[in-house]
């Protein structure tokens, strides 16, 4: 447990992606089950649904990022 722990403090945005990726891939293959994908359809989605999830726990950190910043470029 210590050493999630560990990792989620050194590495926050990658132990994100890592599980919105491991969900949404579940939703995707639940959803599509019966859809009738080739292999490579199947990869295809796979990969681009792991892109997005990256993709969106980068956008999300933005607005940590701004947090961080603090109040210097706001005004009163």
């Amino acid at each position: 447990m210590n050493s999630l722990k560990h990792l989620w403090h050194q590495h926050p945005n990658l132990v994100s992606w890592c599980v919105l990726s491991i969900g949404m891939i579940i939703i995707l293959i639940w959803s599509a089950r019966d859809v009738g994908f080739t292999p490579g359809q199947w990869a295809a989605l796979i990969a681009a649904t792991i892109l997005l999830a990256g993709l969106s726990v980068w956008i999300i950190s933005w607005e940590e990022d701004d947090e961080t910043a603090g109040n210097d470029g706001r005004e009163a």
